[in-house]
């Protein structure tokens, strides 16, 4: 099986499968797998993707049933191969999870140069082959960005892992360690309280989960059919505890939203104003300096991060106190 970079609008029939499926994904683009992909990664020891030498695991919970997938890139192209009731689904989307709807029409790196900021459009032409990918799957996406609401990506990547382990589903394969499919709707939204606090996820980001549970697949089939930046905005920011960070971060990973901008990131506009000025700007300031690019502000984020420019630290680093056990 050969994959096109239009082939993520093939049809399929979807039918069980016992034996791997085996695809090569052929882009018409410039690719940097671990870059493009390895980006959804949540920590060291995520149950749901690695990094096995060349190879990068993942395992998912499609419409289909779950999925893992290994993905090793050569001269010829992402070689992938695909277990479980899910591989179809897997497959036919792995165009878009390596950024094949990415399109950068509109940006020019040369514009950095121009705005004064020659680094970023080194930067830019360094790392073409990095993608803006898009798994497709809302619910796990706005799930894994509620975690991440208020803490330190440390704690995030704790309880995801404590989830993910405890009430999802083992993903099929022959996986470098064993990994784990998220839950399903209905799973996340009888994760009882005790397991939230255990896995010390805080009262507001777990009722959010769970209300937003309760809604079932209809916010994320709303979500997907949603035809703008904005109006995603809107289905997600009318959930209960979801704001403009949490929203912007699910169309970050789910969508691969070129435009998006986590506003009310404990770090962000830091990163931003510092690259862009040199001074700490808050979050008007960042979407200020970012309205050149409106359109690519997300592009233009991934640029500052990948370019390593970061303000020097003024103090140690946040050791958050664990309330589990009070």
């Amino acid at each position: 099986m050969t994959l096109t970079a239009d082939a993520a609008t093939t049809a399929h029939t979807p039918s069980p499968r016992t034996e791997p499926l085996h695809a090569v994904y052929r882009p018409a683009h410039p690719l940097n797998l671990f870059r493009t992909v390895g980006m959804l990664i949540r920590g060291p020891k995520d149950p749901t993707m690695l990094v096995d030498g060349t190879t990068l695991w993942r395992a998912a919970r499609t419409p289909e049933g779950i999925a893992t997938l290994a993905l090793r890139q050569s001269s010829e192209g992402v070689h992938a191969t695909a277990w479980g009731p899910g591989a179809d689904w897997a497959l036919t989307q792995l165009p878009r999870l390596c950024g094949a709807d990415d399109d950068p029409t509109g940006f020019d790196a040369s514009s950095l140069t121009a705005a004064g900021h020659p680094l970023l459009a080194d930067v830019a032409r360094r790392t073409s082959g990095t993608r803006l990918t898009r798994t497709d799957l809302v619910f796990d996406a706005l799930a894994s960005a509620t975690i991440e609401q208020k803490v330190t990506s440390y704690q995030a990547f704790g309880a995801w892992r404590v989830l993910i382990t405890r009430f999802g589903e083992r993903a099929p394969g022959p996986t470098p360690r064993p990994m784990f499919a998220p839950p399903t709707i209905d799973g996340w939204h009888r994760i009882p309280s005790w397991a939230w606090h255990r896995a010390g996820v805080e009262p507001p980001q777990s009722r959010a989960i769970v209300r937003a549970a309760e809604r079932g697949q209809r916010i994320a089939d709303a979500v997907l059919a949603a035809e703008t930046g904005d109006d995603r905005e809107r289905v997600l920011t009318s959930l209960p505890g979801i704001g403009a960070w949490t929203s912007a971060e699910t169309r970050i990973r789910a969508l691969g939203d070129p435009d998006a901008v986590s506003v009310g990131d404990y770090h962000l506009a830091h990163q931003v104003g510092f690259a862009l000025t040199g001074s700490r700007v808050d979050d008007d300031g960042m979407l200020e300096l970012l309205a050149p690019w409106r359109g690519h502000r997300q592009r233009v984020i991934r640029l500052i991060l990948a370019s390593g420019i970061a303000e020097p630290r003024r103090g140690p680093r946040l050791a958050p106190e664990d309330h589990r056990r009070r």
